[in-house]
């Protein structure tokens, strides 16, 4: 049997840069988010505080080194790390996942999602969605060409993640390349010129153009709150859970007006927010993508969204729906992913808390090991039948 490969995305803002120093302050990492979380109604668990590997700053290689070691121990098969290149040879927290490429002590599978979109002031509370601090642009060709060879190293490393002798690379936006196709098309012939069977392509959004092109093999189970984050309009109705998320997530990013108006942050119980995810199959290329918890009020304030009463029993219910349902059904990819890692800032992470510990990790590992173990008991007990019929 085929077990799903279980990926966690990987934020690399934990370290200082010059350009977070302009325009947030000196020394600003996503632990300055984090740090300043304030409790906005009674029962919110805030400030988040890290476990055992504490307000960390991923320059230190040991840090490195010992998130492999967790995620090697509890099941966790490798990190997706978010990639931010903006065009024209401009990178940004791209520090980290290098330092991995020249530390082999560090021993996690990888492989990158470019979060191929510009940054703008709205992602830490502020409120217009026009106040952009670095643009993303899609110089062309050539511009590709230098970009793929910046990541073959990368490509060639013995951990970097393949299937069928590809390298898994995910898009953020696919919508939000002018030519999406000449990117394809250039990244593929590069991949063969090194080696390589092509690129494994997944998309984290437009469900329909997945569906339409075969260069992409996976579309991850983000499409609605993508359209969320970035459609004026709106797929549910008002009067529903998923409609007052809807609404919510829009408001949180700058697109309409009531976000000036937001007096208080909306909470959702998690076990109820989460029960109607993943239940349905879409199409052949579907990945579905889970969270352990939710609260990005360090961030956001009063307009956040916050999934309250999270624990590591409610999140292992979650994510084995998930698992198991990637399992019943060979004919997906076989990959599950977990939002996420390390987004503190956002209150989405699976590392060891002050509170819980390693009970997130462990709650992860317990369901990959009662399916592997079932289909070991499974395996002896036909061996068995297969030697008393002899």
């Amino acid at each position: 049997m085929k077990f799903p490969l279980v990926l966690a995305y990987y934020l690399p803002q934990f370290h200082p840069i010059p350009e977070n120093d302009e325009w947030w302050g000196k020394g600003f990492t996503e632990w300055t988010n984090v740090k300043r979380g304030t409790p906005l109604f009674p029962g919110h668990r805030q400030p988040i505080v890290p476990g055992e590997l504490g307000y960390y700053d991923l320059m230190d290689k040991n840090v490195q080194i010992r998130q492999a070691e967790l995620a090697s121990q509890f099941g966790i098969d490798g990190f997706i790390y978010y990639q931010y290149y903006f065009g024209n040879g401009k990178y940004l927290l791209e520090k980290p996942a290098e330092q991995m490429l020249r530390t082999p002590e560090i021993k996690t599978p990888f492989c990158f999602c470019w979060a191929n979109e510009s940054w703008r002031a709205v992602w830490h509370g502020l409120s217009s969605e026009n106040n952009i601090l670095i643009e993303q642009t899609f110089p062309g060709k050539e511009d590709f060409e230098k970009f793929f060879e910046y990541l073959l190293p990368f490509f060639k490393d013995d951990r970097y993640i393949k299937i069928n002798n590809r390298p898994i690379y995910h898009i953020y936006r696919y919508s939000h390349f002018p030519d999406a196709n000449l990117f394809v098309k250039t990244f593929n012939e590069l991949a063969v010129k090194a080696g390589f069977d092509g690129i494994y392509l997944i998309v984290a959004s437009d469900i329909d153009t997945a569906m339409q092109h075969d260069h992409i093999h996976g579309w991850v189970g983000l499409d609605v709150f993508q359209k969320m984050r970035y459609s004026k309009g709106y797929i549910f109705n008002v009067n529903t859970l998923a409609g007052r998320i809807e609404r919510r997530l829009l408001n949180m990013l700058g697109y309409t007006e009531d976000i000036l108006k937001q007096k208080k942050p909306l909470v959702f119980n998690y076990i109820k927010g989460v029960a109607g995810m993943n239940v349905h199959i879409p199409h052949n290329k579907f990945i579905p993508c889970v969270f352990p918890n939710w609260d990005n009020s360090p961030r956001s304030g009063m307009r956040s969204l916050v999934f309250n009463n999270a624990n590591p029993q409610s999140w292992k219910k979650h994510f084995e729906k998930a698992y198991k349902q990637v399992l019943e059904n060979p004919q997906l990819p076989g990959i599950v992913i977990i939002k996420s890692w390390n987004e503190w800032g956002e209150g989405n992470y699976l590392e060891p808390d002050s509170i819980y510990g390693n009970e997130w990790l462990e709650a992860t590992k317990e369901v990959i090991d009662k399916y592997k173990n079932q289909n070991t008991e499974s395996n002896i007990a036909s061996a068995k039948t297969s030697v008393s019929s002899v």
